[in-house]
Parts: C-alpha cells; sequence; structure tokens
C-alpha cells in the first residue's frame, strides 16, 4: 500500500474531516478523496463515514488505525537511516533512557561510543518507562534503558545492566535507630514519595507487598515521574521514598540516604537496555556493548554486576 496514502488516512483522522486534512496536507480536496478511495478499494471495506461535521472513522477504521501509525513511524525512522547511511556520515542514534541511567552508566556509554564512531549524531531523550515501551514500538528510539521487567512489543534484544538494592531515602532532619537503618514501618508512617502506579508497575506491587509482609501497608502520599523529582519531594517534607543505590552518586540537599533494616522482602531495582532486534548489525548492538556498569568506582555496588543479554519476542 502507498505510503502517501497511509498518510492522508492519518491525516484525515486527525483533522476529523477531507476538508481540514486537505488544507493541512496543502493538496487539493478532491485529490484527497480520490486518494483515500483507492485505499479503500484495495482493502475492499469502507475506512470513514462523510457526514455534516466531517468524516468519522468506521469500524474497519478504528480497526487499522493504531497499526498504520506504528507502520508509517517505521517506515519514516527507516528511510531517515538510510539518507544518512547514504550521506556517509557515522548514523544516528536516538537513546531513550530513564534518569538512573544518568547517575554514570550513560555518560561512559557515551563517551567510548564517540571514541569508536567520531561522527555519529546522538539524539538523547529522557524518558519514563511507559514512554520508553511505546517510543520502541513504534520506532521513535533505536535503543532505551529501562526499568526491568516490562512489556514492549515485537522482536527485541533485552541486556541486563545491573540490579541494585533499593535504599531508604529520607529528609536530612530524619532521626534514624541506632543501627543507622531504616524500617519499612517507619516508611509507612513517614508516607511514601513514589513513581505512578502506571510508570513501573511490576516493582511497585513488589513494593507494596514487602511493605504487607512485614505487617504494614505503603502509604503512597506523592505521585512524582523522576528521580530527581522524587528527592525534590523529599526534601521538601512531603514523605520518605525507596530508590536505587545508584543515587547515592548524586549529592542532594535535604534528603539522607540509609540501608533499609528489613529489606529481605523488597525487589530488586533492575536497568536494562532493549532494542529491536534486526538482521544485520546496527548502532545500537554497538552502544548496548559498551554499557557496563563501573564497578568499584561507585558507591552502591550492583547486586549482579554481570550483564546477562538476550533475545525477547513479546506480544
Amino acid at each position: 500500500m502507498d505510503t502517501r496514502n497511509l498518510k492522508y488516512f492519518l491525516a484525515v483522522v486527525d483533522a476529523g474531516s477531507v476538508t481540514r486534512a486537505a488544507e493541512v496536507l496543502d493538496i487539493a480536496q478532491p485529490a484527497l478523496s480520490q486518494a483515500l478511495t483507492r485505499m479503500e478499494r484495495d482493502l475492499g471495506v469502507k475506512l470513514f463515514e462523510r457526514t455534516r461535521r466531517g468524516a468519522a472513522l468506521t469500524a474497519a477504521g478504528e480497526a487499522i488505525v493504531e497499526d498504520v501509525r506504528l507502520s508509517v513511524a517505521r517506515i519514516d525512522a527507516a528511510s531517515h537511516r538510510a539518507r544518512e547511511i547514504g550521506a556517509q556520515r557515522g548514523g544516528r542514534l536516538t537513546i531513550g533512557f530513564v534518569s538512573a541511567a544518568l547517575f554514570s552508566l550513560l555518560p561512559r556509554a557515551i563517551a567510548a561510543l564517540r571514541r569508536e564512531v567520531p561522527n555519529i549524531e546522538l539524539v538523547l531523550r529522557e524518558m519514563s518507562n511507559a514512554e520508553q515501551t511505546s517510543a520502541l514500538e513504534k520506532g521513535l528510539i533505536d535503543i532505551g534503558l529501562l526499568h526491568t521487567p516490562v512489556a514492549v512489543g515485537g522482536r527485541m534484544r533485552e541486556k541486563l545492566i545491573v540490579r541494585e538494592k533499593l535504599l531508604a531515602v529520607v529528609p536530612s532532619d530524619y532521626r534514624v535507630g541506632d543501627d543507622g537503618k531504616v524500617g519499612l514501618r517507619e516508611l509507612s508512617d513517614a508516607g511514601l514519595v513514589w513513581f505512578p502506579s502506571d510508570q513501573l508497575p511490576v516493582i511497585r506491587a513488589g513494593i507494596l507487598s514487602a511493605f504487607r509482609k512485614s505487617g504494614c501497608e505503603a502509604n503512597v502520599v506523592q505521585d512524582a515521574n523522576r528521580s530527581l523529582t522524587v528527592l525534590a519531594c523529599v526534601a521538601a517534607g512531603c514523605g520518605a521514598s525507596l530508590l536505587p543505590r545508584s543515587v547515592l552518586a548524586l549529592q542532594f540537599a535535604g534528603v539522607s540516604f540509609y540501608d533499609v533494616r528489613d529489606d529481605d522482602n523488597l525487589p530488586p531495582f533492575e536497568l536494562s537496555a532493549i532494542w529491536p532486534t534486526r538482521s544485520r548489525p546496527t548502532l545500537a548492538d554497538r552502544f548496548a556493548a559498551l554499557l557496563v556498569p563501573a564497578l568499584g568506582s561507585a558507591p552502591g555496588l550492583a547486586i549482579d554486576p554481570a550483564p546477562s543479554e538476550a533475545d525477547i519476542t513479546r506480544a
């Protein structure tokens, strides 16, 4: 099917009418109508119901619209990569990453990649887990550094880079026990500042379960969608939190970090790389090979510092 017709289809969906879509596309309305008619004829189904208000998707149109968006995004991304290679540039790599990757992992990997491919063009996007999974599926990023476990559709490769214990994060004036640790019940009483429920659902469920096993309930009093935002909220006295040990690399005024006294049931905090499986080596493959934890050089060693890599296919 002609890619141009797919883009015309999406333009009408987004504009809500053929007339407005033609204006946005800067083409004649009859030409757009004919293109849509050809697309409907090729598919053998009607995609739009024309009304006085504009054009509404039929059930068949609703069924394919997200697949069309995904296909167009991937075609555009492939076209851009081909043009980069044709222009004899080092290539372009778009990297999505969560805040935790910034502490030491990402800077070292980028420096190593630039040494290997000096003229590479890098696009860096700090994104949540949910934003990265969507971007990977749509081909909007080439590789994601995110917290696992997570579900990503399509044939992907996954490399576990580091698995860390969680630390208690409390305001600087918080009084801890004689053992210098903070218990889960104390964190429950203080109230938790944590990531939204749709961002890290598996880890969140594990944390809630650990609190229940300790005889108390996790009381989430404030959502925060980035690690630095979590730290800012704790410093402001909104509550306490649980963050991976790599956060010790930061110096953030107003907060202190302590081991958790009863942490046996707390889930580990994993950071992994996920990227599409390709038949030929890609820049994403090259970058993933450079992603290794700096053992012994940063506070808070990983529980499982040896990276593991595997092909995954998820529906």
